[in-house]
């Protein structure tokens, strides 16, 4: 294996991997409501991204296309969507965590390919193979099997797919640098963080810096740990095949699941363990024959070469 290929594997597994225990991150920050630990990671995150951007000799870029963000009405409103959609994944995982849907969780970042098929279908009128139709027919079975055994639609599961799905599609609108695409994003959202921060802090309300020392570290440390996965994944990428990727991606549901069931004691009975079954299969289905399509076009490239 080339020396590219194995950096690459290294940084796509660290980074689904600390995406994968991120509940337990979250868990840890107590009596603390979900608006004001988002409001902390934006806040916090920005930071450390300039931080970051300095030391990297970035920031002068990062200035740069700041300006012709605001010259591109077209690029900027993508932007401005990027860092909502974002901002409310975000949210929406923090929330479902400490409300103790961390199984839920990660039925949303396993249909989350799924979610981004049918939104290739819809605005890149991109068309389907048979696979793929099979495999979104298993999701679609598991998904109407969970309604039931719920006795509710799986919200959470499809905000999570949705926002993470759409803030994808709306990404390759904006071609720039994974960190100053980042930074930019926490800096279009960062006032509004900042006046729920300040408020908080008016009215003696903050949890920030309130008595809870270790509160105060993990609230100041969500801005690297929000940052350095995503880091890492843009490493990757760059140096493994997109397949190769769809593999490793299920590592942070994965590890979702397992800490929702095995640590956290939340329900895993029979009918969902059919539902994520069905998932599973068109997950499988889909990823092999990515893999396949993949690996004849990269035969196909060295006989011509």
């Amino acid at each position: 294996m080339e020396k590219h290929s194995r950096e690459g594997i290294f940084y796509a597994i660290a980074a689904y991997s600390i995406w994968g225990i991120l509940p337990i991150y979250w868990k840890q920050i107590i009596d603390v409501t979900a608006h004001e630990v988002l409001a902390n990671r934006i806040f916090w995150s920005f930071w450390f991204m300039v931080v970051l951007l300095i030391f990297s000799k970035k920031l002068p870029l990062f200035i740069k296309s700041l300006k012709q963000f605001k010259e591109e009405p077209k690029k900027f409103a993508a932007l401005a969507a990027a860092s909502i959609l974002v901002s409310g994944n975000w949210f929406l995982f923090i929330w479902a965590v400490n409300n103790d849907k961390v199984v839920e969780s990660s039925l949303g970042y396993y249909i989350n390919p799924l979610v981004s098929i049918v939104l290739g279908i819809v605005f890149l009128k991109e068309t389907l193979s048979r696979v793929q139709i099979f495999s979104f027919s298993l999701a679609v079975v598991g998904v109407l099997i969970l309604t039931m055994s719920y006795g509710k639609f799986p919200w959470v599961s499809f905000g999570l797919a949705l926002t993470f799905g759409v803030y994808g599609l709306v990404k390759k609108m904006i071609k720039v640098d994974s960190s100053i695409g980042l930074a930019l994003e926490t800096l279009l959202i960062i006032p509004i963080a900042l006046i729920y921060l300040s408020i908080h802090m008016v009215n003696g309300s903050s949890a920030l810096f309130s008595g809870s020392f270790i509160n105060d570290i993990l609230l100041i440390a969500s801005g690297a740990i929000t940052a350095i996965p995503l880091l890492f994944f843009a490493k990757g990428v760059q140096k493994i095949p997109l397949y190769l990727m769809g593999f490793i991606q299920y590592i942070a549901p994965t590890m979702m699941l397992v800490l929702g069931v095995f640590i956290y004691g939340e329900p895993f009975g029979v009918a969902r363990l059919i539902a994520f079954a069905f998932i599973w299969s068109a997950l499988a289905l889909v990823t092999l024959s990515s893999f396949n399509w993949n690996y004849v076009k990269g035969r196909n490239r060295k006989k011509i070469a």
